[in-house]
């Protein structure tokens, strides 16, 4: 075949049943060109694959730098590239295993990767994303064809003006907006008995290791698809918890920065205070590099104009050894002793203390429960200015520009939009005066005394700390669209509710669902944080490529 097997000239038939070949699937349910994404209606339960070749993909677990090489050494074109992952995402996303993870395909993507295979061969190479085909969270802007929804039917085909600064980063970095993902409807904020990874446009996302089971936070569908290889990279969005809780349950990298490295204008957003997004992917190299092109000093978001903003090369700083000499405290969560989770935690420990680093068991940190209390408070009334912000600024075209308008659309459509659960959060923040209510600054106040004043800088400094380690989440439950989510072992808020940044990484398993740990740490820490879990990696490579198993069998 040479070295060049997919040519531009090669005859359809052929030429398709090669490119599935190549996706690791089988020839029924692919015909050519872009798959269209299903009606939420129309989804169906789908039989699990009997049999593995699914996990066969020419580019599975391909990172930056191999796609690159490959490029360099005219293995693949871009064009090719953005084909194989679309043939992929037709037959295990839209069928087979019906992981529901990509909401909307772009249109554009196989013209914009033919634009940069042009501009490769006369020699212009924008960096390292260009030709990388990325997935974005759908809160996040794209002034394109593609939809920016929440995962609801009432933004949609209510199109953004302007790109989110994030995006017009990666555009001008060369990266190919392959779609945008799934994601637990208005970012897990509307219901207090919500499932994660459902929305009333995309279905419910299905975790690519058991299928029955969740895939995690609001940012489940970026998580689902990088994990299942349907695209390199990933975009999440966290506000607590939602880039951490789908790295560990589908075993990626995964970093939620501190508020201010990466801007949030032109997202979806819940909280000032807290949101912010981050990548998604399957190595630390990659998450690096990821982060490093999308950050930015942007007007339109007056946090990545902090004078403490750090000017960092995350790449050039990752090192096989800087667990060596590290001091690493624990953040204990009174659930995960004698959990199953327990054992990958000491494992973790036990790999960093053979690295050279030095264990900190004693660490004193508040009440995560107190800390949330003050958080909710907060998130709710910051939500209820920030979604009539973004809506006004939305374009002309918009129906919607308040949350009572949100409020009033879910009801009048309730059929498809409260089909599962209701709207519990939307009604108890329109009943705030936004950040105007007299308890909001005393308690966003009290938020930041104590997961900064009294917990991760106090800590840090009273043990001369390099990070703090914790479990990221438990293993994965059951998706339970009747009862909503099942309560889960997570570890996010400390460092969310400080705007702190944390870097999960995969650490084991439990019965095959993966488990992370995530390393957390002061303001603008990433850099110091992106060594530790890279060490880490090096150490104890623990990601498993997912095998799409219908369910958990537990008589073996």
């Amino acid at each position: 075949m040479g070295s060049d097997p997919i040519g531009p000239g090669a005859p359809g038939p052929d030429r398709r049943q090669f490119l599935q070949a190549l996706a690791g699937v089988g020839v029924a349910g692919w015909s050519g060109g872009v798959a269209s994404i299903p009606s939420a209606a129309s989804f169906r339960a789908v039989p699990a694959p009997s049999v593995p070749a699914q996990t066969a993909f020419v580019l599975g677990e391909m990172t930056v730098a191999g796609l690159q090489q490959a490029y360099a050494q005219r293995r693949f074109t871009a064009e090719q590239v953005v084909e194989l992952y679309l043939a992929r995402i037709a037959v295990i996303d839209h069928s087979g295993p019906t992981l529901r993870s990509v909401i909307e395909l772009n249109p554009d993507a196989l013209a914009i990767a033919r634009k940069l295979d042009t501009e490769r061969a006369a020699g212009h190479i924008r960096g390292p994303l260009h030709g990388i085909p990325v997935i974005v969270k759908d809160v996040i802007d794209t002034a394109d064809e593609m939809n920016t929804t929440a995962g609801s039917l009432a933004l949609l085909g209510s199109r953004p003006t302007r790109d989110a600064y994030i995006v017009e980063r990666l555009r001008a970095a060369g990266a190919i907006l392959l779609g945008k993902s799934n994601l637990s409807e208005w970012s897990n904020c509307r219901s207090t008995k919500a499932t994660s990874g459902w929305s009333a446009r995309g279905g419910l996302t299905r975790n690519p290791y058991v299928l029955d089971r969740t895939a995690c936070g609001s940012s489940s569908g970026t998580a689902a698809a990088i994990s299942a290889n349907l695209a390199m990279l990933g975009v999440g969005v966290e506000t607590d918890g939602s880039i951490s809780c789908p790295a560990s349950a589908n075993g990626l990298v995964g970093i939620k920065p501190t508020v201010g490295l990466l801007s949030r204008s032109g997202i979806i957003p819940i909280s000032s205070s807290q949101d912010s997004a981050g990548p998604l992917t399957r190595t630390v190299t990659d998450a690096a590099i990821l982060l490093g092109v999308m950050g930015g000093v942007d007007g339109r978001d007056i946090a990545t104009e902090d004078p403490a903003r750090p000017q960092v090369d995350y790449v050039k700083g990752l090192d096989k050894g800087a667990l060596k000499g590290a001091r690493i405290g624990v953040q204990r969560i009174a659930s995960d002793t004698g959990s199953p989770v327990a054992a990958v935690l000491m494992e973790a420990l036990d790999l960093m203390k053979a690295a050279g680093a030095t264990i900190v068991e004693e660490l004193e940190l508040p009440s995560i429960e107190e800390i949330q209390r003050a958080e909710v408070v907060v998130l709710l009334c910051e939500f209820k200015d920030l979604i009539r912000e973004y809506l006004a600024a939305r374009g002309p075209g918009e129906r919607h520009r308040s949350l009572a308008d949100l409020i009033r659309f879910n009801i009048e459509n309730a059929e498809t939009e409260l089909r599962w659960f209701g709207q519990e959060w939307f009604e108890a923040a329109e009943v705030t005066n936004g950040r105007l209510t007299p308890d909001y600054r005393p308690a966003l106040a009290r938020c930041r005394t104590l997961t900064r004043t009294l917990g991760i800088d106090k800590a840090i400094a009273d043990h001369q700390l390099d990070a703090i380690v914790l479990i990221a989440a438990g293993p994965a439950f059951s998706s339970d669209l009747l009862n909503g989510d099942h309560p889960m072992l997570t570890g996010s808020s400390l460092s969310a509710v400080a705007g702190y940044p944390r870097v999960t990484v995969p650490a084991g398993d439990v019965l095959g669902l993966p488990v992370g740990i995530s390393f957390t740490g002061p303001a603008w820490s990433e850099a110091r944080l992106l060594a530790l879990a890279y060490a880490f990696e090096q150490a104890k490579p623990a990601r498993a490529i997912p095998r799409f198993l219908p369910t958990l069998d537990f008589d073996r």
